[in-house]
């Protein structure tokens, strides 16, 4: 920081010894170009600093947390699941992927004028961020593409096999995640209400496009899959809550890359979505442990870092658009609606969600993409206008009772899209290369069947 305000500083100096004394305009010219400059690199440098915090959730964020929360024949696997992804969408982003969902071609889907990344260079686009270079903007965008996929593995942790997840996690970010990102933050998009989306609706940093999508799928692998062998009568509790701790402090420490860093600047939109970021993790987190303390009588760590998860999912399609106070009700509303959904919900209905992502994501997402819309106000965001150039009212608190409705609309086209997307790419994964372990494969563990090697050599 030093180091920028010394160059910037530098940067006036030179502009203005090099103008003539007598000529106040070009004087100011100068200074006003000066601090441009200095504007950009500020925010670039925050970019790239949020982009590799985003990448730190997924490895060794959700890696961790992840791989904590499976037993000991499974850990490699699972941490495999999320480096892999890491380099897989890497690739597919570059080639395709940034341009399905932010080329302009429809309110579905963008066209290919990104193939390859072509154009995509030192040179700002305009429509989504003014002062850093447009591959900085792709770049962060890549980190949300890499995680979400990473999201639903917690749903089929322990018993897919690691092919059907490369070829799945790939037909899903191409058919599910680049078309919701799109709809959702695309120039034209359904759902962008800031460039000419036909049903404005608010996702700040990804509670439909992110959350929403992958926890909605995540339920409907685990059904497809069906339940690992000897769910509900053999223990399957988490080998190591040390690792899963770890995970979600490096979560909850990255998330404010992934909203804050969603201002795509480093001015004061950016600290107030970081700030609404930790309040809404922190209220989440006593919301849950104290919600379990009254139904189970003991508060657990593994209680608090999910509900701390919970509320930073919430948080999320919010968090920019949303005061201080407003991110607690959000936060403590997710502890305590995710818990009842993890805790009484999935037991009720059989279903094996291994690592609970539907219950944290996919409602928490939901929760938090409605509540954004009673919550939303200009004083936050006043980014939106109306026709007459003036801000447009934003959430119910401003008097824009029609949001909510809009934010249900975006909700339910992720939730259809999660389906039925999700559904059709499981079934033609399972007859290329088959989605399901063998039982013997299981019965050994993902680490020795799929890697054959042995995280730890330890009886599971």
């Amino acid at each position: 920081m030093v180091r920028f305000l010394i160059g910037a500083l530098s940067l006036i100096t030179s502009a203005l010894a090099q103008t003539p004394a007598a000529d106040p305009a070009a004087k100011i010219a100068a200074l006003e170009a000066a601090v441009a400059a200095a504007q950009t690199s500020g925010d670039n440098a925050w970019m790239l600093t949020s982009s590799a915090l985003v990448l730190m959730m997924t490895g060794p964020g959700l890696a961790l947390f992840y791989s904590g929360l499976v037993r000991r024949k499974n850990v490699l696997g699972t941490m495999m699941q999320s480096f892999i992804l890491m380099a897989v969408v890497t690739v597919l982003w570059a080639i395709a992927g940034y341009s399905l969902a932010f080329g302009e071609s429809s309110p579905f889907i963008g066209d290919l004028r990104y193939l390859m990344l072509n154009g995509v260079g030192a040179e700002a686009n305009t429509d989504y961020a003014v002062t850093i270079p447009q591959q900085t903007f792709m770049v962060f965008q890549l980190m949300f593409a890499i995680i979400t996929p990473g999201l639903i593995c917690g749903a089929y942790a322990e018993r897919m096999k690691f092919s059907g997840m490369v070829l799945f996690s790939s037909l899903w970010l191409l058919l599910v995640y680049c078309p919701m990102a799109h709809m959702v933050w695309g120039k034209g998009g359904m759902f962008n209400a800031f460039l000419g989306g036909s049903i404005p609706a608010f996702d700040f940093a990804g509670g439909t496009v992110v959350h929403i999508t992958s926890g909605v799928s995540a339920l409907v692998t685990a059904l497809y899959l069906k339940p690992r062998k000897g769910y509900g009568s053999e223990p399957m509790k988490p080998h190591s809550l040390v690792l899963s701790f770890i995970g979600a402090c490096l979560l909850w420490v990255g998330w404010f890359g992934f909203n804050a860093g969603s201002a795509l600047g480093a001015g004061s939109l950016a600290t107030s979505a970081f700030v609404a970021t930790h309040f809404g993790a922190a209220a989440a987190a006593i919301g849950w442990l104290l919600i379990e303390k009254l139904m189970s009588g003991k508060p657990s760590v593994l209680g608090g870092i999910s509900g701390a998860v919970a509320g930073l999912v919430a948080i999320t399609p919010a968090s920019g658009f949303v005061k201080p106070m407003p991110a607690l009700i959000i936060g403590f509303s997710a502890g305590i609606v995710c818990y009842l959904m993890c805790a009484v919900v999935k037991h009720k209905f059989g279903y094996d969600d291994s690592l609970d992502a539907f219950g944290v994501h996919g409602i928490g997402g939901t929760l938090g993409a409605i509540m954004t819309g009673v919550f939303a106000t200009n004083e936050v965001n006043s980014a939106l206008k109306d026709a007459a150039g003036n801000p447009a009212k934003l959430g119910l608190v401003d008097g824009n009772g029609g949001q909510i409705l809009n934010q249900i609309y975006a909700t339910g086209a992720a939730w259809i899209l999660a389906i039925v997307g999700t559904l059709i790419i499981l079934k033609v994964v399972d007859i290329i290369v088959g989605v399901r372990a063998s039982e013997d494969d299981e019965r050994a563990g993902l680490d020795q069947s799929m890697h054959g090697e042995e995280g730890y050599i330890l009886e599971s």
